[in-house]
């Protein structure tokens, strides 16, 4: 690891883990030594970031210089918290670490009346019953939409019929109990809504689909409001 990513890690380890942190602590974290963690707290108050503590005690984090000011009125902590939260309850494990992540960065910049707030806020989000794991890596999924590429996978329905699937991938929706991708088949040649926790093998392919994933979307979604009464706020069916 080069000295530019473990100062960076550092940072994060400061923000994430609870203060003050030992320099034993960081030396495990990054995998160094505690003299090594004493020379890059230097080179990150030189850099500006506003670090409490010597050896002996732990170091606190107490500006971090890498982050722009911001202000949010009460109700947008609220907000945040809450967003956060849902993510942290019902996102696949990528997802989950980087609401972390962000919480984390978010107190780490606030003034502290804020963070205060932050990190007692009234709001908040829980689920005893988390979905079930997807099937495939979402980050590649999620990745693939964002390049407009289609993907294959193996799916098993409802009925636990397998088959492969080519598809275009738009959205990535949370739909009550489960992950669910909003798609163009090519198998057949509609939108259709996947469960990920049923899918296995995720191939992205070179076969481009820009740029057309917003416009395909958003006819998707006109196509749910415009379907009849008693399904208009019900789940899309699941392909089968």
């Amino acid at each position: 690891m080069n000295r530019t990513a473990r100062l960076f890690q550092m940072m994060q380890a400061l923000r994430n883990l609870p203060p003050p942190v030992t320099a034993d602590r960081l030396a495990d974290e990054l995998a160094v030594s505690p003299r090594t963690i004493y020379r890059d707290i230097d080179a990150l108050r030189a850099l500006g970031a506003v670090i409490d503590g010597e050896a002996g005690f732990g170091f606190t984090l107490i500006e971090d210089a890498t982050l722009p000011p911001m202000g949010f009125h009460e109700e947008e902590l609220e907000a945040l918290v809450v967003g956060l939260k849902e993510v942290m309850a019902v996102g696949d494990p990528a997802l989950v670490q980087a609401a972390e992540s962000a919480l984390s960065k978010l107190r780490a910049r606030l003034p502290k009346a804020q963070a205060h707030r932050l990190r007692h806020a009234v709001l908040s989000a829980y689920r005893h019953d988390r979905p079930p794991k997807p099937g495939i890596d979402a980050r590649v999924l999620r990745q693939a939409a964002w390049d407009e590429r289609s993907v294959s996978f193996d799916y098993s329905d409802v009925h636990g019929a397998a088959t492969r699937r080519m598809v275009d991938p738009l959205s990535i929706t949370f739909m009550q109990a489960s992950h669910c991708l909003l798609a163009f088949c090519h198998l057949r040649q509609d939108f259709r809504v996947f469960r990920l926790d049923r899918m296995s093998n995720l191939d992205v392919s070179t076969q481009s689909f820009r740029p057309r994933r917003v416009p395909m979307l958003r006819q998707f979604q006109e196509q749910l409001k415009a379907a009849e009464p008693e399904r208009q706020s019900a789940i899309p069916r699941e392909d089968t």
